[in-house]
Parts: C-alpha cells; structure tokens; sequence
C-alpha cells in the first residue's frame, strides 16, 4: 500500500511538472493584446501612439515596454492602428521578432536586433513559447490583412484585427476546432472618405462578431476594436458593447469585456 502511495504521490507531482503554464491575457488600447506566460511575450496589434487617433479614441494607452523574455509582436495589417510603429520599435527595443503575413512590406528603423519574419497563411510559426498561424480575413480597404491563431499555456485564441465577415471563418473553425477565447473587432465601422460612400459596415458588427465567435466554438467572446466617436469620415456603431451583449443573449459565446490594462480571468 504504501509503494502503491508513493507511486501515486509521484504521478501527481509528475503532472504538475508536466502541466503547461498558465498563459496570461491582457487588453491593450483598440485592438492590443498582451499574452504573457513567464519566458515569453507575444504582443498582437500594440497600440501606444496618440497621434494615431488622437482625441477620437478614449481608451487609456498601455505601455509595452515591459516585455518578459522572448518576444514577439504579431502584425494583422499595415494600418497605423494596428501596425503602430512606435509601439512595435518600443516593444522590441531589446530585440524579438516582428511577424506579419507575408506580402506585407517590412518595417523600417527598428533595432538592427530585431528579426522580422514573413509568415504564409495557414502556415504555423513557433515564437519561443508560442505557435501562432495567420488565416485568412478581409479588410474594409481591401488592404492585405490576416486574423492569428495563437497558442501557448494550454489555450488557444483567435485575434480577428479589423476583419469583416468573410467565408473562412468555417475553415477557420475546422481547421483549428474550439477557442479558449476570441478576440473580436465589434464596432461596424464604416468609412464617409471612400467614393462612392456607403453605410455598410467594413469591420464586424456585434451581431456578425456573435455569429464569428459561434462558427469559431469560441468560449468566450473578448471585444476589441471600438470606441471611436468624432474621428473625421469613420463612424461605429451606436452602443456596441449594448449591442454585443444583446446579440449575445440568444446563446453560444459568453461575453467577457476589458478596459485597456485589464487581465483576462479565465474563470469569469
């Protein structure tokens, strides 16, 4: 009995050993992301530049100077909101890999020790810790853009940049199966500056960011990309975390919301 417990004893702390670390989330400005897990940093879309929305956008800017070990930033599209140069140039400025999909140009003046890494679609990439792939999205330009995959401390997320709804999301959820979490743009924006102008929404709308999260089989749905209001010829829509918590009630995703700085809580 007693070897028999001392087996057991050592099988269990064989599994904590064994046990992946416990990856940690947390929401920058806009459409950021920090994942953290405790010999790497993987940045995705970091935003730290007031000037690139200036007084439209309220969301308070959280540093990313801090990095832990390894790190990495991920590019879904060159848009200054999203491809922040400062940002990346502060993240990296000890060095990492920028990644982005490939076709996309390279980014000038950061640290010669900086790599950066063109990456296929569909294609898996190790960064340290992480395993991140780029898939298809659609950007409202119809500018070169991807969503990523990332997985790292037992979970797996979606990032879905700015996309619009689009026809691989189903391959997407297929190819992948379910979601810890997805990080979903959420205010429908649409664009007066583009002739001829229409009303129709080139970035998800809360109802089409429920509709993705379910076709994903994302656990929860994490909304990114809103709160802009004046910026000149871009407009949301009215209310979206009212409308992403409506369109929500029916089922599917819960819906967990993070002002720019907090953590996600996986239990909650």
């Amino acid at each position: 009995m007693a070897a028999a417990a001392t087996v057991a004893s050592l099988g269990r702390t064989a599994a904590r050993a064994a046990a992946p670390p416990q990856l940690r989330v947390q929401r920058l400005a806009w459409a950021g992301m920090r994942l953290q897990l405790p010999a790497a940093t993987l940045f995705i879309d970091p935003l730290i530049d007031p000037a690139v929305w200036g007084a439209s956008l309220s969301d308070k800017l959280i540093a990313v100077d801090d990095p832990v070990g390894e790190t990495t930033i991920l590019i879904t599209h060159r848009h200054s909101d999203h491809g922040d140069a400062v940002a990346i140039a502060t993240a990296l400025k000890s060095g990492g890999t920028l990644a982005y999909a490939a076709g996309t140009p390279t980014f000038g003046g950061l640290p010669a020790n900086v790599r950066q890494r063109s990456c296929p679609l569909w294609e898996p990439q190790i960064f340290g810790d992480f395993t991140a792939t780029p898939v298809p999205a659609a950007d409202g330009y119809g500018d070169l853009q991807v969503s990523w995959v990332v997985s790292g401390g037992g979970r797996r997320i979606f990032h879905g940049g700015d996309t619009m709804m689009h026809g691989s999301w189903w391959r997407i959820g297929r190819q992948f199966g379910s979601f810890d979490a997805a990080f979903l743009p959420i205010n429908g924006a649409a664009f007066s500056w583009r002739k001829p102008a229409t009303d129709e929404p080139a970035v998800l709308t809360p109802k089409q960011a429920v509709a993705a999260a379910t076709i994903l089989g994302a656990e929860r749905i994490v909304p990114i990309h809103y709160g802009v209001i004046g910026a000149d010829g871009y407009s949301e829509v009215p209310d979206p975390l009212g409308a992403l918590r409506d369109a929500s009630r029916l089922g599917g995703s819960a819906v967990t919301i993070l002002k720019p700085g907090e953590w996600l809580n996986w239990k909650t």
